[in-house]
């Protein structure tokens, strides 16, 4: 496994990030045992690099993860504005995931300066649990370009997660050459980066190798959160980032498999999943959702928030 430092955070961590919304109810809904299983393989195979979020509901999972190896670096994100809310998502954070210190706590899908100030009091929390030794990063992540140039005008920022793929799948308002130049720059300022889709939510699966590779080759990046649901994807993942070439069988299974979203024929048109979204990616067309997938980042937000349980991740 290739391991990197993690910006000015001083922790090392494996370039591959094992991401856990796709093991959530979100997406496969795995059980805690089906989730120790992957992380066992990861953590076999080097992995030492988790990414988890309050809107995940994995944290029964990380904790177990977390008992497993305990020197795990975790990373966690959360909605939170003001202290309340933001003293909220640290204790149910830390009784989540069962232990008292959180090694990355970022503000969730952050949009631009704005939404960066209107989050002030609880960077301020955050920040405040840092001094305290119970945070050891703060940070944000975001699908916009106007947001990471913000951000990076912001020392007090650890890491940062922003979203990038070769074919800027998900970003939300500009091109990949955008993101990538404000991701060096972030980069040149000793900010810890996390790349978030590189595979585009599952649109780039039938172009895995040139996908990986693109991310592979930048040294911007720190470490690549990927999703992981299965052991073969598990093992194919952690063979292309230990710089290895993975089973030619192992990656025509994978070749074949594609996440995508489905809206039951029942829909009741509420348009709730419309301003879920994030990426803009659903509309209503005739009193029924649809989803534009040159937009849709696959990450299942809008079937959280559909009232009537008819949108799955696939």
């Amino acid at each position: 496994m290739l391991y990197n430092r993690l910006g000015k955070t001083g922790k090392t961590v494996s370039k591959l990030c094992f991401g856990t919304l796709t093991m959530g109810p979100f997406q496969r809904d795995l059980s805690v045992p089906e989730g120790a299983a992957l992380f066992e393989r990861a953590f076999g195979h080097g992995v030492n690099f988790l990414d988890t979020a309050e809107i995940y509901e994995t944290y029964p999972h990380v904790r177990e993860a977390v008992r497993m190896k305990p020197d795990v670096v975790v990373c966690t994100k959360s909605y939170s504005y003001d202290a309340a809310t933001a003293e909220a998502s640290f204790r149910k954070a830390v009784e989540g995931i069962g232990r008292e210190y959180i090694d990355v706590f970022l503000l969730h899908e952050q949009e631009s300066a704005h939404t960066i100030r209107g989050h002030r009091e609880a960077i301020e929390y955050f920040l405040k649990k840092k001094e305290e030794g119970l945070i050891g990063a703060v940070g944000l992540s975001t699908h916009y370009v106007r947001c990471m140039e913000a951000a990076i005008r912001h020392p007090e920022f650890d890491v940062l997660f922003p979203l990038i793929n070769k074919k800027g799948v998900g970003i939300a308002d500009g091109t990949p050459d955008d993101m990538l130049s404000v991701i060096r720059r972030a980069h040149e300022l000793d900010m810890g980066i996390i790349a978030m889709k590189p595979l585009g939510g599952g649109h780039l699966i039938e172009e895995r190798e040139e996908a990986l590779d693109y991310v592979l080759g930048l040294d911007c990046i720190d470490t690549v959160a990927i999703g992981m649901q299965s052991l073969d994807e598990v093992d194919y993942n952690c063979a292309r980032f230990s710089g290895e070439v993975p089973d030619p069988e192992l990656s025509e299974r994978l070749g074949r498999v594609r996440r995508r979203m489905l809206i039951q024929e029942w829909c009741q048109g509420c348009g709730t999943c419309v301003s879920a979204c994030r990426n803009h990616a659903i509309t209503m067309v005739d009193g029924i959702a649809r989803i534009d997938y040159t937009k849709c980042a696959t990450c299942g937000y809008c079937a959280r928030a559909c009232p009537e349980f008819n949108i799955k991740v696939i």
